[in-house]
């Protein structure tokens, strides 16, 4: 929701439920944050496995001593098996 929007709403609340919102108490408080989709998290994955093998010269290795190596080895391996990875 864009801040406009929400501005436009507040203008149709009762006035009792701006008050409660215009307390000192509440001004850091702001809406959770969406979750993130499906979509979203693969994309981020292959993000990461991109800037995993430019940082590194070589793909991931299943075999590496490094786990995080080997997460990111599985990971590509999946997105392969998806047919998401080129």
């Amino acid at each position: 929701m864009r801040n406009s929007d929400m501005e436009n709403d507040k203008k149709e609340w009762p006035a009792e439920l701006l008050e409660l919102f215009d307390d000192p108490l509440l001004e850091g408080v702001k809406p959770k944050a969406p979750p993130i989709t499906a979509d979203e998290r693969t994309q981020k994955k292959i993000e990461e496995l991109r800037e995993w093998i430019e940082a590194n010269g070589h793909e991931p290795d299943v075999n590496s001593k490094n786990i995080r190596e080997k997460l990111m080895a599985v990971s590509l391996q999946t997105l392969k098996e998806m047919g998401l990875w080129i």
